[in-house]
């Protein structure tokens, strides 16, 4: 039982970085905006939140150097796609071989180093029950933060005006130009904030989860994210349940590794690619349903004076 509840501890630390990151893409997508960027972002707010951690001993501090760094890279990508109407897919793709080769750059003096211990955090109260505290209660603070922040999104986009309005300048963003909101300027929001939030997924990967730096440290995960929003049929809740799967898929190698099953470490390894690809062909078996949730004028430019 005690190892079944380490597994589950492990799989909601593993999922937490790709829900916020999701989140920071659905948030994109939801305006119409579609951000290829996303493993980048990470990487350049995950060599600036170990950077800021290492310097100041703070999570707090490392988390906002790491959304300072995922909104200014967020910035850029908006000024080309919004401001120059360049081709969304290129310059994400672009982004983000940027993002990887300027963050091994940077990095390269931060390899080998290690931050300092932080003390365990603990829900009192709750950390003591059997099984279930040690499963659910002795996370990092930010594995909550996340899911508060999937409640804090669903609220936005479908109880509040200004998730009406977000909502459809991703669906039409002619109409809503005609009714008098300011199409661009609206979607350059949501990229800087989406780009903050995949920042902080990033920081939480090189300041909590592993906690070091090395090149190439987000491993793929932004791609992964980026795949969860189509999974998530474009729905906050099922982001952070699609992350939580995919995060338990990748504790599952090591469990696997650990109880001695006889399995080449290679082919565990692929298990969460693996699991991202197979869901992915699944889910495209239905077009029809992916065309009924997803934002009308996802990836396509706006230009006002047409």
């Amino acid at each position: 039982m005690n190892e079944i509840a380490l597994l589950i501890a492990a799989t909601l630390a593993s999922g937490t970085p790709l829900a916020v990151a999701g989140l920071g893409l659905l948030l994109n997508e939801k305006a119409g905006v579609l951000n290829l960027g996303a493993e980048g972002m990470m990487l350049v707010a995950a060599i600036a939140g170990f950077a800021t951690a290492l310097a100041t001993g703070s999570d707090v501090l490392a988390f906002a150097a790491g959304a300072g760094a995922g909104a200014l890279m967020a910035a850029v990508f908006a000024l080309l796609v919004i401001g120059l109407n360049t081709n969304q897919y290129a310059t994400g793709l672009a982004l983000s071989l940027f993002g990887g080769g300027f963050s091994a750059f940077v990095g390269v003096s931060f390899v080998g180093k290690k931050l300092e211990d932080r003390v365990p955090f603990e829900v009192p109260g709750l950390a003591d029950i059997p099984f279930i505290g040690p499963a659910f209660f002795k996370q990092h603070w930010m594995v909550y933060v996340a899911i508060a922040l999937v409640l804090a999104m669903s609220w936005f986009l479908y109880r509040s005006r200004a998730g009406l309005v977000l909502r459809a300048v991703g669906e039409s963003p002619e109409s809503a130009h005609a009714l008098g909101y300011p199409v661009r300027l609206i979607r350059f929001g949501a990229v800087l904030a989406g780009g903050a939030l995949c920042g902080v997924a990033g920081a939480f990967l090189s300041v909590v989860y592993a906690p070091l730096w090395v090149e190439g440290l987000v491993a793929g995960r932004g791609w992964i994210a980026l795949a969860l929003t189509t999974f998530a049929t474009w729905r906050p809740a099922r982001v952070l349940l699609g992350a939580y799967l995919f995060g338990g898929v990748t504790m599952l190698q090591f469990a696997l590794q650990g109880a001695g099953v006889e399995v080449s470490s290679q082919l565990l390894s692929m298990l969460p690619y693996l699991a991202t690809i197979v869901v992915l062909a699944l889910i495209s078996r239905n077009p029809l349903w992916i065309r009924i949730n997803m934002p009308a004028s996802l990836g396509k430019p706006f230009h006002p004076g047409a």
